[in-house]
């Protein structure tokens, strides 16, 4: 009987600290986790974007923000409009012109692989983050 005893407090005391060792593991793991990055056609798919100079302006942003992008150029927005799955506009020049023009994109000051580069604006993130 004596044994039986000893082996069922034994038991309780074990069942005592895995219930404390659980807490303490639960509290221990991170309650916010990195949030997955989006691929570009589900950003474009968060913004109402009406016209190709936008989609242009906001695939801008999503490789600054989303792919580290310091500053891009046409070959990269070209690869962004078909990862996205877009059409691409027939003149990406003309359409980044015209985001330059609202002062919404402007010129990076150094060329990336010998072609122009751009970079956004602090207007033309505010513009992608509040308005499209």
């Amino acid at each position: 009987m004596n044994t039986k005893k000893t082996i069922k407090e034994r038991i309780e005391e074990l069942e005592k600290r895995v219930a404390t060792l659980e807490i303490s593991l639960r509290s221990a793991v991170p309650t916010t986790s990195k949030p997955k990055k989006l691929s570009a056609k589900e950003f474009l798919m968060t913004k109402v974007l009406k016209t190709e100079i936008q989609k242009t302006l906001a695939l801008a942003y999503y490789l600054e923000r989303m792919e580290s992008m310091k500053s891009f150029n046409v070959a990269d927005l070209e690869i962004a409009f078909r990862s996205a799955k877009e059409k691409k506009p027939k003149n990406i020049n003309d359409a980044v012109n015209k985001n330059i023009a609202h002062g919404l994109l402007m010129e990076a000051a150094e060329k990336k692989e010998t072609k122009k580069a751009w970079e956004l604006t602090s207007t033309g993130e505010k513009y992608v983050e509040e308005e499209l």
